[in-house]
């Protein structure tokens, strides 16, 4: 076994552990997670490949191989099958980025390879013809032609003067995403646009595999030094001039079937490492779908309570090994929160003023408000159907619709931009102004004048305690409580508000609209991809409503484990970080040490 096989085999646990989430994991989708380490391993394979540490010394000299490459080149140029390019001179050592074996030379890619370009104009597109390819057409790593533009015959022949594709040739994204070579494994009929194209001055003394792999290691170069302010980009003479180590061909050769071999291992580990987090994924969603089962079974009051206990019992005893992602931390609060509010979380108070009692206070409290002229009164929604109710209450709860204990329920408005302010004015939200389920002004913050605030935009008037919720999505449900940073906000059209009637209701309504519990059942409006919850579908929105003290209880629960929650993720967080310095510096040591 080879040093470089030993380093990953020996280090394994190392290379699978460092992953790093992509993006942040919502309700709705699924964990994205980078393999980092096996990311930093394929880079280090590269670099000891192309610094010669790779397969065993050799005698061999690139000098001879570079003389005949040189020669058959000026011979192409004196036959004008090729065009004389501007000479940048030896390669320095400032412009290198590994150290090579003295038997290998560093060379300009011009030097070895007939470096050309495609067309930068922009040929008029038809139905069909011939296809033009780009850098989306190369993006996978593949050429892919299942999305690509046509141009006529006329035109394609006319790129086809200064930069004919042949079978072989390598593709180099020059714009945009740089990089992702690609070799020409088809007899091609097409064109190229905006894409570094490779040909061999002698197709026998190139490896094209060699030149495939060390672009690839050296996309990451190009991109650092590209140029452009709005999109990246590497100019054709860059390409013609960019260092690349020669070696001898037999040396190639023998250079790509290593690599070869250490990236299918690779990608075996990758396969086994993505294997173990969609398994894990897979366990920790269905022994938590199990539990909230258990929990919305209608059978009697003992088996409902035996069932719950196993399941609840299963989950806590492989706690250790089934939530260690920030993925499955987020699975478990979400099931928090809908245990929460179906009256599994905290235990039931037989003293406790039951829901009724509750509701008949705040329906009476109503009807004085809008006998007062305080608040308008709404058209009466239907009553709460049995199958709107997805599991059984327990004693002293009730089931509420939200317009029933709030003031009226409404979304907010835009307002003319001459109305906007920089400071100094009204804060007025939008949907991107609720971050982690929090109020977060610091992002974006916009104001609206006072005038505007209290005549155009008064009936989305908000204060401090008011509960609110993004209706446009995706994805929907973000929700937040208005903070007191502020005496008075507004809100846009994308915003709806609740401001329950008795104040005290406002954290448990906050923590039932998180656990999203109603989004499985709500009738969606939208096209184009865009949902869209209706006010009318927000007031009607169906809530089980402990008693007031429960409430309380539920809300304290809820605020502690899920604090624990972010305790646990902070520390996997953090763990992962070491994961991912550790791999990076491991990566480093093996090429100090080549």
């Amino acid at each position: 076994m080879s040093q470089v096989e030993q380093l990953i085999t020996d280090n394994l646990d190392v290379w699978t552990a460092a992953i790093q989430n992509k993006s942040t994991v919502g309700r709705g989708t699924s964990s994205k997670q980078f393999l980092h380490g096996i990311k930093v391993l394929r880079t280090l394979i590269l670099e000891l490949a192309f610094s010669g540490s790779l397969v065993s010394d050799s005698k061999e000299n690139a000098d001879e191989l570079f003389d005949s490459l040189h020669q058959i080149k000026n011979d192409l140029i004196k036959r004008k099958v090729i065009k004389k390019t501007r000479s940048e001179g030896d390669v320095s050592t400032s412009e290198v980025r590994l150290s090579i074996p003295k038997n290998w030379r560093w060379v300009r890619l011009g030097d070895v390879f007939d470096v050309r370009d495609g067309t930068h104009d922009s040929p008029k597109y038809q139905a069909e013809g011939y296809p033009l390819v780009t850098s989306k057409n190369i993006y996978s790593g593949q050429l892919d032609l299942s999305n690509v533009k046509f141009i006529s015959e006329e035109d394609h022949l006319k790129i086809s003067e200064r930069s004919k594709v042949d079978k072989g040739d390598i593709l180099f994204a020059m714009i945009g995403s740089i990089g992702n070579p690609v070799i020409i494994d088809v007899d091609p009929e097409f064109s190229v646009k905006n894409v570094g194209l490779f040909k061999y001055y002698d197709p026998k003394k190139s490896n094209p595999r060699y030149l495939q792999y060390y672009l690839k290691l050296a996309e990451k170069w190009f991109k650092e030094e590209s140029s452009g302010a709005v999109q990246s980009f590497v100019s054709l003479g860059k390409l013609r001039s960019y260092p690349f180590p020669l070696s001898s061909l037999q040396e190639q050769s023998r250079i790509v079937a290593k690599v070869d071999e250490l990236m299918a291992l690779c990608d075996q580990l990758e396969q086994q490492t993505e294997d173990s987090l969609s398994a894990h994924q897979t366990l920790v969603e269905t022994l938590l779908n199990a539990l909230l089962d258990a929990a919305q079974s209608r059978d009697d009051s003992s088996s409902k309570e035996s069932a719950f206990d196993q399941a609840w019992q299963r989950l806590a005893e492989h706690f250790d090994v089934l939530f260690t992602t920030e993925h499955s931390i987020d699975q478990l609060k979400q099931t928090i929160l809908q245990l929460a509010v179906m009256g599994k979380l905290v235990p039931q108070d037989p003293n406790d003023e039951p829901a009724s009692v509750l509701l008949e206070k705040i329906a009476a409290e109503k009807e004085r408000l809008v006998k007062e002229g305080k608040i308008k009164k709404q058209k009466p929604l239907p009553e709460i159907g049995e199958d709107e109710k997805p599991f059984e209450l327990p004693v002293g709860w009730e089931w509420v619709r939200l317009d029933d204990i709030c003031h009226g329920i409404t979304s907010g408005s835009t307002p003319p931009k001459t109305n906007f302010i920089e400071k100094a004015g009204v804060p007025y939200l939008k949907v991107y102004n609720i971050r982690n389920q929090l109020i977060d002004f610091e992002y974006k913050p916009q104001f609206i004048d006072n005038e505007c605030h209290e005549s155009k935009l008064k009936r989305s008037i908000l204060y401090p305690g008011d509960v609110v919720m993004n209706i446009v999505g995706p994805p929907l449900g973000k929700t937040a409580i208005i903070s007191n940073d502020y005496p008075q906000w507004n809100c846009n059209q994308a915003i709806t508000f609740f401001r329950p009637i008795v104040a005290e209701f406002n954290k448990y309504i906050y923590t039932y609209l998180k656990a999203g519990v109603f989004l499985d059942s709500i009738d969606l409006i939208g096209t184009a991809g865009q949902d869209n919850i209706s006010v009318t579908k927000s007031r009607s929105i169906c809530m089980p409503t402990p008693p007031i003290a429960e409430q309380l209880r539920i809300v304290e629960k809820v605020d502690a484990l899920v604090t624990l929650c972010d305790l646990l993720k902070a520390g996997i967080r953090e763990s992962q970080i070491t994961q991912l310095h550790l791999a990076d510096a491991m990566a480093e040591h093996a090429l100090e040490e080549k």
